[in-house]
């Protein structure tokens, strides 16, 4: 028996339950992990409130982000031991594979040896940032040391994610804010400028810092009313990567914007470099190297015990934290 985090219904954090279910032995291919510390996501908190781009099958788990100790091991799955510490690389599908519980099965392809001076919090706190980060950074857009990039929602786990994997790369990245109270601590966190969005006049404070050719690179997690003032900032030929629809406004932009510009909007989920074996190799190389040389480190804004699964969702979804909502089990 274990402890799993469900919802029989749809809602806010008051919906969701702690229960007790049994779990089953790992199936060929699958290690199960004995959970030690989750990381919360806007995906989740989607999720339960029928929003996400999968329904839930209700009642349903949930959670996207886990680190632990493989506690048994399935048979045909080679190189893993039992008592290995271990994070989660996202699963693919939250409704068949929810992982915030004390005890998951997960294919073995999935799970990362953690860096052995890595917390189970910090690890919680690395896969979906990270892997969503670089998809963006590297894989669409091809960043290079001479690229400026736009980071919006630059206090999220993923903003700052790709704050430190731009700077990894040698680019310049200017960070975008919806208020001065952040802005300290995003040029401690290594962005290069801060630009404040509810002061107006995003796309010339953008052109201000990156210089009159505007940024090649934007990353976007606000959508609706911002992405115009994106658009208008961003250079001939640069593409601007949606991940994220903070803002329920719809956008109000005229075409002509991005045919004159010749720009790419592109729409980006995780799941793209997660479904890529090649790929995903190639991103897990890259977060372990810089993991290892200290230029990545996840920041942790809050760390709340499993009891307080919804006071820690409902901090989440205040939106005032920085960094990653961690839940110790």
């Amino acid at each position: 028996m274990a402890r799993i985090v469900r919802f029989h219904r749809l809602g806010g954090p008051d919906v969701l339950e702690i229960e007790k279910h049994e779990v089953a032995k790992p199936r060929e291919s699958e290690v199960r992990i004995a959970v030690r510390a989750l990381g919360l996501n806007r995906a989740e908190s989607l999720f339960r409130s029928g929003l996400y781009i999968e329904q839930p099958d209700l009642p349903s788990g949930t959670g996207l982000e886990a680190a632990g100790i493989v506690e048994s091991v399935g048979p045909l799955v080679p190189g893993v031991s039992i008592g290995d510490r271990v994070a989660l690389v996202p699963p693919l599908s939250m409704r068949a594979r929810p992982v915030h519980a004390e005890l998951v099965n997960i294919p073995a392809e999935f799970i990362v040896q953690m860096p052995f001076d890595q917390t189970f919090e910090e690890a919680a706190a690395t896969w979906m940032a990270y892997l969503t980060a670089y998809g963006a950074l590297l894989k669409v857009a091809a960043l290079d040391a001479s690229d400026h990039v736009v980071i919006t929602a630059a206090s999220s786990s993923v903003g700052l994610a790709a704050i430190q994997i731009v700077n990894a790369v040698g680019g310049v990245p200017i960070a975008v804010t919806r208020s001065d109270g952040k802005r300290a601590a995003l040029l401690a966190a290594g962005a290069a400028h801060v630009v404040v969005s509810d002061k107006g006049g995003v796309a010339n404070a953008i052109r201000d810092v990156s210089g009159q050719n505007g940024p090649r690179i934007v990353v976007d997690a606000v959508g609706g009313r911002l992405l115009p003032e994106l658009v208008a900032a961003a250079t001939t030929g640069a593409v601007v990567i949606s991940y994220g629809a903070q803002d329920a406004a719809t956008s109000d932009f005229p075409p002509a914007a991005l045919l004159a510009k010749s720009l790419t909007l592109r729409g980006y989920l995780v799941h793209e470099l997660i479904r890529n074996g090649p790929d995903l190799a190639a991103a897990k190389a890259f977060i372990l190297d810089h993991l290892a040389s200290g230029a990545l480190r996840p920041i942790i804004s809050r760390i709340f015990p499993l009891k307080e699964i919804r006071a820690a969702y409902e901090y989440l979804e205040r939106g005032t934290q920085f960094g990653k909502i961690v839940v110790t089990v």
